[in-house]
């Protein structure tokens, strides 16, 4: 099955290329990015494919049966959208876009093509989340009637002034880079529940002064001195569904302990979990009249991004839907949506 990167930066590298390249069925054809060195670069270094610059000549060769989608939010849509209408399959990097409005636009075309459309919520195949999982759906939580999410870091803004904060390209700020993946991980693991409401306010604080945010470090380059800050660097939410209700604390930077908090507590009424976000958890009940906790241990099979592109490369041949389909993970897109709207309004959404 050729496949094709297009976007060759740091998600591409770290996960979606050696994954392929470990895939069996799976052939990389083409590494593509606007900046012609990268994909030269990724030739070099990979010792496969072809380089080039406009992904229109990826969708034009009919050996290519899939791709990659690794490049700014503001792109996901239009790219998506030409590659499933030219009849190929598509793997897109989280979030699905920057509004709620264009993943439907995304979905959509989804539904009148046919062809698949994974969205890169990565987590749903991590071995830890999958194991959260079973454990509520076996019922040893009991009812999970509360999910609290904190996802705060010390002075943690991404390349301040470039396009992770600039909303015309990312469409958001930590709740559209980080909050996705809470969110989602959430409402895998409590089923899907249909959600009711939300209540959330947006703050933009700590990187307004772009030249005096002092920070350790800044992963997705050094700040732009003259850039851009319009995006959101801590939110707050509550969500009401017809299962749990859903309260996340999120940041970019905040003035608290360097390190931060970024973890899911799962609250049931026989027993909770503590997820620690990419590591193991542990759960707490009562036994015997007597407090009791513990940490499953157990051996992973792979890793997480490993394991969504084998499954990815499944799902077009079997044309079974992944548990990263546009269909099950839209609606995370729909609640990202509802916080920002809500703090605009400053008042509950409902949906």
């Amino acid at each position: 099955m050729k496949v094709a990167i297009i976007g060759c930066g740091t998600i591409a590298n770290s996960a979606h290329i050696p994954s392929y390249l470990n895939n069996p069925i799976a052939e990389i054809k083409y590494f593509c990015d606007i900046r012609l060195e990268r994909a030269v670069e990724a030739v070099h270094k990979y010792g496969c494919g072809i380089a080039v610059t406009d992904y229109r000549e990826v969708l034009a060769d009919p050996e290519v049966t899939a791709i990659s989608i690794c490049t700014p939010n503001d792109t996901h849509a239009s790219i998506a959208i030409d590659a499933m209408r030219a009849g190929l399959h598509v793997l897109c990097e989280k979030p699905a876009a920057r509004t709620f409005d264009e993943a439907l636009d995304m979905q959509k075309v989804q539904q009148q093509t046919g062809m698949t459309l994974n969205i890169g919520v990565v987590n749903r195949f991590n071995d830890n989340v999958n194991m959260v999982k079973k454990y509520i759906d076996s019922g040893k939580l009991g009812e999970v009637y509360r999910v609290y999410a904190s996802f705060r870091a010390h002075r943690s803004i991404p390349g301040l002034g470039g396009a992770f904060t600039t909303r015309a390209i990312s469409g958001g700020g930590v709740l559209i880079d980080w909050g996705v993946h809470y969110l989602d991980i959430v409402m895998y693991c409590c089923g899907d529940p249909e959600v009711f409401s939300v209540s959330g306010e947006v703050f933009s604080k700590l990187g307004n002064d772009i030249k005096n945010y002092a920070f350790k470090n800044m992963w997705a380059g050094p700040p732009v001195m003259d850039g851009i800050f319009d995006v959101d660097d801590s939110v707050t939410a509550l969500i009401r569904t017809e299962g749990p209700t859903i309260t996340i604390n999120g940041a970019w930077a905040e003035n608290i302990a360097a390190g931060g908090e970024t973890y899911i507590d799962f609250i049931g009424d026989k027993a909770g979990i503590r997820l620690t976000y990419g590591g193991d958890f542990t759960v707490y009940t009562a036994e015997n009249g007597a407090l009791v906790e513990y940490k499953p241990q157990f051996n992973s099979t792979s890793g997480m991004f490993q394991n969504e592109i084998d499954n990815f490369v499944e799902s077009i041949e079997t044309g079974v839907k992944s548990p990263s389909h546009i269909d099950t993970v839209i609606i995370t897109a729909q609640m990202m949506q509802a916080i920002y709207d809500s703090a605009k309004q400053h008042r509950e959404v409902y949906l």
